[in-house]
């Protein structure tokens, strides 16, 4: 069989030799086929890539909630003592009944401490999530051990007081010295009291 022999135009392709017509099919399919997986393929790879990403996705999620769920007895407990915690600093926190005698703890501490009182002025409550602040204007004389034993005794109340925006300063002519201060203290708000 010479090559050169055949007519390759396609509309004599009947009168081709059967070798190449058998090759020509073939190739044809396989090319057609190549092409057909090739067009199939390529969204097959587009999908498997973006399902590799939701499977590291879900692995890295799985591996977190393993660790949790390795330390779970650890953070019931973790819980337990943080509730225990609460609890207690809610009890330092005053009731309604009881804010009338806290104001005169806080009083008592600053007398007791040798402190003369120029102002003493609570101011209204300011509400906060679960509890109000109580904020009392005070301006007191005394000297750096006055002063000292005064928020040390404050401190060693049975109820949460703190001091803030405290300025001392010399009282002219004379080895006194004033402390301008608000003493906060906290009550707890009952629940049908609102937020």
């Amino acid at each position: 069989m010479n090559l050169s022999e055949i007519n390759w135009d396609l509309d004599s392709a009947g009168k081709w030799p059967l070798p190449i017509k058998i090759g020509t099919v073939v190739l044809f399919v396989v090319l057609t086929i190549g092409l057909w997986i090739y067009m199939d393929t390529q969204d097959q790879l587009a999908d498997l890539e973006r399902v590799e990403k939701v499977e590291l996705d879900l692995r890295a999620e799985f591996e977190r909630k393993q660790r949790k769920a390795a330390n779970l007895e650890a953070y019931k407990q973790q819980l337990v003592e943080m509730e225990e915690s609460f609890g207690a600093m809610l009890r330092q926190l005053p009731n309604k009944t009881e804010v009338a005698d806290l104001l005169v703890d806080v009083s008592q501490t600053g007398l007791a401490s040798g402190l003369e009182f120029e102002l003493f002025k609570p101011r209204g409550e300011v509400p906060k999530d679960f509890y109000a602040e109580l904020p009392i204007n005070v301006r007191v004389v005394g000297d750096y051990l006055e002063f000292g034993n005064f928020v040390s005794g404050l401190a060693s109340l049975p109820r949460i007081v703190t001091i803030h925006d405290a300025k001392i300063s010399p009282i002219k002519g004379g080895e006194q010295l004033r402390m301008e201060a608000t003493v906060k203290t906290y009550r707890y708000l009952d629940e049908d009291e609102g937020q």
